[in-house]
């Protein structure tokens, strides 16, 4: 039996609340089953180096976990004066998915950084903010339309984890199936269902073909259902459709 009682194919509850905190420009409070992660986005008037006087934006994401988001408590990476390189690694794949929604030239000089601090932890935690975290971005950006001739928004991501365990492909896995999983795929997709990444690795034994696309199959469904889900909730703060893609 998985948790919650669902089949192969079926998703754990997802939850999204907006607006969880009251100082970023936008908040998403996201919950895949007993995993749970902020997203928080704030818009900023500057870019990095590298951009300046370029007339380009810049969207980035910083991923963390908090000391009791797992069983044992986890020291913070800034009292070790390092971040780990699970967590970098984490972080570049939020950024990089969610620059695919915006139009960085309709941007223009500015920055919009998306944190997702991990509350509690019980495997998905990179699926669910990715998730989480474009929410808080178009709702941020949405909140200072007076800044853009145009809107910047180009698409939508969300993204699940997948595995096969004891043979058997599963769509969003929990901790422990996770960490017994014979193959690990995380999937990101924008709203049409077109992929925006795939990480998958073989644990164990080599994975076939088949099941590859059985895999791409279930998780393309289960984003397909994310990414009605997440358009509804933004709908409900307000978001007007042409914002929505």
């Amino acid at each position: 039996m998985r948790s919650y009682d669902r089949s192969e194919k079926e998703t754990r509850p997802v939850e999204m609340i907006p607006d969880f905190t009251k100082n970023a420009d936008a908040s998403v409070l996201i919950s895949y089953g007993e995993t749970r992660v902020l997203c928080t986005a704030f818009l900023e008037d500057r870019v990095p180096p590298f951009l300046r006087n370029q007339r380009k934006g810049w969207v980035t994401a910083e991923y963390g976990m908090l000391p009791g988001a797992t069983l044992t408590r986890s020291p913070r990476e800034a009292a070790r004066g390092k971040q780990s390189g699970r967590t970098v690694e984490i972080s570049r794949l939020i950024g990089r998915t969610l620059r695919t929604c915006v139009d960085m030239d309709i941007l223009g000089e500015r920055t919009v950084t998306v944190d997702c601090d991990v509350l509690q932890a019980d495997g998905g935690t990179r699926t669910a903010s990715i998730t989480g975290g474009c929410a808080a971005l178009i709702l941020c950006l949405f909140r200072h339309t007076e800044k853009f001739d145009r809107i910047p928004i180009l698409g939508r991501a969300a993204a699940v984890s997948l595995g096969i365990v004891e043979s058997r492909v599963l769509v969003d896995l929990d901790y422990n199936e996770d960490f017994n999983a014979e193959t690990d795929l995380n999937l990101v997709m924008d709203q049409r269902g077109r992929y925006i990444e795939i990480q998958g690795t073989a644990e164990k034994d080599p994975f076939e073909g088949e099941q590859l696309t059985q895999i791409l199959a279930l998780g393309g469904a289960a984003i397909a259902e994310l990414s009605k889900r997440q358009a509804d909730i933004l709908r409900q703060c307000g978001v007007t459709e042409e914002w929505i893609p």
